[in-house]
C-alpha cells in the first residue's frame, strides 16, 4: 500500500447515512496514533474507543458538546490541511458527481486529481 493509502482510508456510505455507522468497520483491527476528524465524527462512543486504544484526537467539536475535548492546536492545523484538500478535490466536476463507474478509476481520477492540485 502506498503513503497515501496507509494515511487515509475511504468508505463511501449511501448520502443518508450517518458517517458515524461506517466508523466502527474501517477502524477494526487497525492500529493508528491518532484520529483527525470532522464534527460528523463527534460522538462519545468513537472518543471512548480512541482512549481505550490510546490513540490521539483531533476532532472538531459540535458546539452543543458539555464536555470540550481538549485539542492540540498543531494536529488542528493538520485536520485543517486534510478537510481543505478534499474541499479542493471536489471542485473537480467528474469527482464531486461520482460519475466514475467503478472505484478502480474512482480512485485513478482522484489520484490524477490530487496530482494536479500538488503541481499548482
Amino acid at each position: 500500500m502506498d503513503a497515501l493509502g496507509n494515511l487515509v482510508r475511504f468508505v463511501l456510505l449511501p448520502g443518508n447515512r450517518y458517517d458515524t455507522i461506517g466508523v466502527e468497520p474501517l477502524i477494526r483491527g487497525l492500529e493508528f496514533d491518532a484520529l483527525l476528524a470532522d464534527k460528523a465524527f463527534d460522538a462519545n462512543w468513537i472518543i471512548d474507543e480512541m482512549n481505550e486504544r490510546g490513540a490521539l484526537i483531533c476532532i472538531s467539536q459540535r458546539p452543543q458538546r458539555k464536555e470540550p475535548l481538549e485539542i492540540d492546536e498543531v494536529m488542528y492545523e493538520w485536520r485543517h490541511l486534510v478537510e481543505n484538500f478534499f474541499c479542493n478535490l471536489k471542485d473537480f466536476r467528474r469527482i464531486a458527481m461520482r460519475s466514475d463507474k467503478t472505484d478502480t478509476s474512482f480512485s485513478a481520477m482522484i489520484y490524477a486529481c490530487a496530482a494536479l492540485l500538488n503541481s499548482r
